[in-house]
């Protein structure tokens, strides 16, 4: 321990006055209540309402988001595609002229 003022050094004092032996035990015992056990500032098992409850709000307001954003972007709610005009020309086959006149358009904007 070290030697705030309270006590002389243990080398100067003399151990022949009763009021020695008293400090010795004093100081002993206030050594001994140091190290003993203190209550605990956490408990032994986690509160519901502190522990587990907040996660489990978070989870549900996540998976109402979810389910909001899911029923928002449910494509039964746009209008249906438009039909496309039935124009079909058959592949590989051109009227005759089209790539002169392609060109001439082309010289024009250009």
């Amino acid at each position: 321990m070290d030697n705030n003022g309270d006590f002389p050094p243990v080398k100067d004092r003399s151990w022949t006055r009763i009021e020695d032996y008293f400090e010795s035990m004093a100081r002993r015992r206030t050594a001994r209540r140091a190290r003993e056990l203190r209550p605990r500032t956490e408990p032994e098992v986690p509160r519901f309402s502190l522990s587990t409850l907040p996660f489990l709000i978070l989870i549900g307001g996540l998976a109402v988001l979810a389910v909001g954003i899911a029923i928002s972007a449910w494509p039964g709610s746009q209008p249906p595609p438009k039909a496309q005009a039935a124009v079909r020309h058959e592949q590989g086959v051109a009227p005759k002229g089209w790539f002169q006149a392609a060109q001439k358009e082309f010289h024009r904007k250009g």
